[in-house]
């Protein structure tokens, strides 16, 4: 079934695939691959392009990370530096002011520096006004308290200027745990964000540092609107959390489709030391463009040459090749038709086609010659086709054919129709005792005895299968039935064909006969099984004998045989 279907499909795609579809498939195999081979080119370019930007971004982000590092490190190293002039003073009674002369004061990232109690009261501080300040609500004094170490908060306004700090804060002395002093330095977040500045001002990239809860601690210049609120996208921030979770890396990068639908290219890394992390997203539709442009232009030639391709494809499959194989076409079609006369005009094809059409022309010629023989040829087969090479009479088949026409034509008339079925006496036993040749002889010579009977009773005999021959009587009634078939029986008698194994000691047939006059409810087939029930009694009743059946229906026969 499967190859059926195969077929069928195969069959339909040689229908769609005709010339003209061939003929502009070619033009398209010579003209596409050029304006593929641009297209890719561009793309490569694109791809390229987008990995570019990626890596100069990954450096300049690493850069970035770097510098800020960098003030942490310093910011570190000034707490460390404090804490121990903390206690030295401490040591000479002026600990305050020991520490407040040695801090310095100048560095842009740093907007003061305190010590807390351990309740987290402000004691001394690097600028005035400070002091007796409680923060020990704050989560950076706990945490260093506890961790005995340094600890970067996250976003947080500043209780004394009100504006968007982040601190580090640092135990005094880390080695003592009952020293629960801590020393703290608020961060410039406006130096963090120009550290920041080399990343802004391209089209479609922002950076941004974000602490541990997603808010914006700094951004170049161009994006400074966005220091202090939360990130745009709330989905962005877990998703780096899983990415690195699941990379167990503090540096990473995913793809990431943002609220509107964008398709974005993230990179994020982990400052050290710190919760916060520095983010650089690149819009890669925005950062290639250009590149996109160059590309849908290049699918727009690429659709106009095809097109222009097609219609000249087109054109010449039409004039030169289609419309020449339309007419021999229509020339061959008059022909199969019946008019032996059809000839292709040569003066109307192109030179090329001109010996085909000659040929052409022949060919129609001897075809129809040809076309005689043929038939001829073909009833000498089907003669052939039903006859028995062995006996020279018709075959099962040949047989099988004349009884549906005489059952047809008796069934118009109204005549009378009588089969004899007639089987060769212990033939088994003749074949063992003499052998398969003369077996074969044996059949020959009943075939001739039979083929003489038919001539003269102008009736029909075939051989009906192995040992069995038939002879078919049209109009003929029982009597006249009964006469022949004795005739047949006395007939291979006389032949004398010594069969040692036979009671008779010479080959004998014994004669099933069936009579009927066909009508509606009757088939040739109930004949048949008549005169084998027949046949089948003469040889249960001791052979070289003629049975009658009278035609009745097959049951009926069945039970008067069981009877």
């Amino acid at each position: 079934m499967s190859r059926i279907s195969f077929n069928r499909k195969r069959a339909k795609l040689k229908a769609v695939m005709g010339i003209r579809a061939r003929l502009v498939l070619l033009a398209l195999i010579l003209v596409v691959p050029l304006m593929v081979e641009r297209v890719r080119s561009l793309e490569e370019t694109r791809v390229k392009t987008i990995a570019e930007i990626n890596q100069e971004f990954d450096k300049l982000a690493q850069r970035t990370v770097e510098a800020q590092r960098e003030v942490i490190f310093s910011v570190e190293a000034i707490l460390k530096s404090a804490s121990q002039i903390y206690l030295s003073g401490a040591q000479l009674g002026d600990a305050c002011g020991l520490m407040r002369a040695s801090v310095p004061t100048n560095l842009p990232w740093i907007r003061n520096v305190l010590v807390l109690d351990p309740n987290g009261r402000v004691t001394c501080a690097s600028v005035d006004n400070m002091t007796n300040l409680n923060l020990g609500d704050r989560d950076y004094f706990k945490r260093a308290k506890s961790e005995r170490k340094l600890v970067i908060s996250d976003y947080i306004f500043s209780r004394v200027t009100k504006l968007p700090i982040a601190v580090a804060a640092y135990p005094v002395d880390p080695t003592d745990t009952r020293n629960g002093n801590v020393i703290i330095a608020g961060i410039n977040l406006d130096w963090m964000s120009k550290v920041m500045d080399n990343l802004g001002g391209r089209p479609g990239v922002s950076a941004i540092l974000i602490d541990s809860h997603g808010t914006v601690l700094a951004a170049p210049a161009d994006q400074a609107s966005m220091i202090g609120n939360p990130i745009d996208d709330t989905a962005l921030l877990p998703a780096i959390q899983r990415a690195s979770a699941a990379s167990n890396s503090a540096t990473g990068r995913l793809h990431f489709t943002a609220s509107s639908g964008k398709e974005r290219l993230i990179s994020f890394t982990r400052v050290p030391g710190t919760s916060s992390r520095l983010i650089v997203s690149v819009d890669e539709a925005v950062a290639s463009a250009k590149i996109n442009r160059e590309i849908y232009i290049a699918y727009i030639q690429l659709g106009f040459v095809g097109l222009l391709v097609l219609l000249g494809a087109l054109i010449a499959a039409e004039r030169l090749i289609v419309r020449p194989i339309e007419m021999m076409t229509a020339v061959a079609t008059q022909f199969g038709r019946g008019d032996r006369s059809a000839r292709v005009a040569r003066s109307q094809l192109p030179a090329e086609f001109v010996p085909l059409a000659r040929a052409f022309n022949a060919m129609t010629a001897q075809l129809g010659e040809r076309e005689r023989d043929l038939l001829t040829a073909n009833d000498r087969l089907t003669v052939m086709a039903s006859m028995d090479a062995l006996s020279g009479l018709a075959n099962r088949r040949g047989f099988q054919s004349r009884l549906d026409f005489e059952w047809f034509k008796t069934l118009q008339t109204g005549e009378q129709l009588s089969l004899l079925m007639i089987d060769v006496d212990h033939f088994k036993l003749f074949n063992d005792t003499y052998g398969h040749l003369e077996g074969d002889t044996c059949l020959s010579r009943i075939g001739e005895v039979l083929a003489g009977i038919a001539n003269q009773t102008k009736g029909f005999a075939a051989r009906y299968g192995g040992e069995e021959f038939c002879l078919m009587l049209p109009n003929t009634g029982a009597d006249k039935a009964r006469t022949i078939a004795e005739s047949v029986r006395a007939a291979v008698q006389v032949l004398a064909l010594p069969h040692a194994t036979s009671s008779y000691q010479t080959v004998t047939v014994s004669v099933g006969i069936a009579v009927t006059s066909p009508n509606e409810t009757q088939h040739p087939t109930d004949l048949v099984e008549a005169a084998d029930a027949a046949l089948y009694a003469a040889k249960h009743g001791g052979r070289n004998a003629v049975v009658e059946h009278g035609f009745v229906s097959p049951s009926d026969a069945a039970m008067k045989m069981a009877g």
